[in-house]
């Protein structure tokens, strides 16, 4: 299967879903895992909406969807989603614990205001699902130290100026939006595992292992 993260193929600062209804990233069989049954959720960026999918038919999960791209929405509702087009970013149409996870994967390197879409996620929800690239793996400190530029690895293979990764960021980096959020507290970090003996070592230093880090994030301060 062509990945949907090809510069040959795709511009990821607007994603183009045709041809890709059918595409899942790795990292949802982990986010899964970390959903419990019959939960009500919200995923924002949700893409073609297979994670979606696969939240209702395996964990009996009631969920909506936001997506800016006007085909991953149109793919969406073709498969029966309840999706919607819009920015995750800015103030959402939802009410306060509306659901008891808000998931938000492999998407807040690419919006203008991390730190409101955490907000928001916090507001509507018990518990936030976030993954991202991390910019401190190490193979994208080795190509940065030897290369000295923007690590294509990191990028998927576009260029600094061709990509929709607009916040590179790190595991320590995501630490601090948490803290600065604040009425948060992270409670597990999951990864996408290799069934290799780095599994087994990556949390000696989890910034330098864990290429996509998954976080579970539970909200302890209703107003902070």
């Amino acid at each position: 299967m062509i990945e949907i993260d090809n510069p040959v193929v795709n511009d990821n600062r607007n994603y183009n879903y045709s041809g890709f209804e059918d595409y899942e990233r790795p990292d949802y069989k982990y986010i899964t895992e970390l959903v419990e049954k019959n939960s009500k959720v919200v995923d924002l960026g949700c893409g073609n909406g297979n994670l979606m999918l696969k939240l209702i038919n395996e964990k009996n999960c009631k969920v909506k969807g936001v997506e800016i791209s006007p085909s991953g929405v149109e793919i969406c509702i073709n498969k029966g989603l309840d999706v919607f087009n819009g920015r995750i970013d800015n103030k959402l149409p939802f009410e306060d614990n509306q659901f008891d996870y808000s998931i938000c994967h492999i998407t807040i390197q690419m919006i203008m205001y991390p730190e409101i879409l955490l907000k928001e996620m916090k507001r509507i929800s018990k518990k936030l699902i976030i993954s991202f690239p991390n910019f401190a793996f190490y193979k994208n400190r080795i190509e940065l130290l030897f290369k000295g530029r923007m690590p294509q690895k990191m990028l998927f293979g576009y260029k600094w100026f061709n990509t929709g990764h607009i916040h590179q960021l790190s595991i320590k980096d995501f630490k601090e939006l948490v803290e600065f959020v604040g009425g948060m507290e992270i409670i597990k970090l999951s990864f996408i595992r290799s069934n290799s003996i780095k599994d087994k070592i990556v949390f000696i230093a989890p910034n330098l292992f864990i290429q996509f880090p998954i976080f579970l994030i539970r909200k302890i301060n209703e107003n902070h």
